[in-house]
């Protein structure tokens, strides 16, 4: 399904409008208790979580880098490093990330971001024809292409998730 007119509002959601990109929402009740967003997504949708997908914002020799993995699977921060040329990864902190990014973790879309930071999409993602990642809040998925997600966050394809 192609959306033309956004109900949700979210930045990412008018990423993908205004891109043209043929992209589904699916959109769930967020139980506020729950802290394990990508699997409780996978969960109330109904899909696998490997098709699931979180972003995560990593520091990479002290530059911000986007990575976006399965829910099902941890991020490998030396993968990540390598992936980009760098030598030491580490987690960003939650208010960094919400800051730079403008969503709450949980919703961290990678469509739409304040400040676009490089992505590296996990490989894995290319064994299916769509996936879903955060629509921009938590409780909202949007379902696309993997393909649009490189083209739209110009992501580098690497194994950096292990454990999926």
């Amino acid at each position: 399904m192609t959306k033309t007119r956004s109900t949700n509002g979210t930045p990412a959601i008018r990423v993908l409008e205004t891109a043209g990109i043929r992209f589904e929402v699916r959109a769930y009740d967020h139980d506020p208790a729950v802290r394990s967003f990508g699997t409780e997504a996978a969960a109330k949708l109904g899909v696998d979580p490997r098709r699931v997908f979180k972003t995560l914002l990593i520091s990479v020799d002290d530059e911000l880098v986007m990575a976006i993995i399965p829910v099902s699977a941890q991020l490998d921060l030396r993968a990540l490093a390598a992936a980009i040329g760098g030598k030491k990864a580490v987690l960003a902190g939650v208010a960094e990330a919400e800051r730079r990014t403008g969503y709450v973790v949980g919703g961290m879309s990678p469509f739409g971001q304040r400040r676009p930071v490089p992505a590296v999409l996990d490989n894995s993602a290319l064994a299916f024809d769509r996936i879903l990642i955060s629509g921009g809040r938590r409780g909202l998925d949007v379902e696309v292409a993997p393909n649009d997600v490189v083209m739209l966050t110009d992501a580098r394809l690497a194994r950096v998730a292990r454990g999926d």
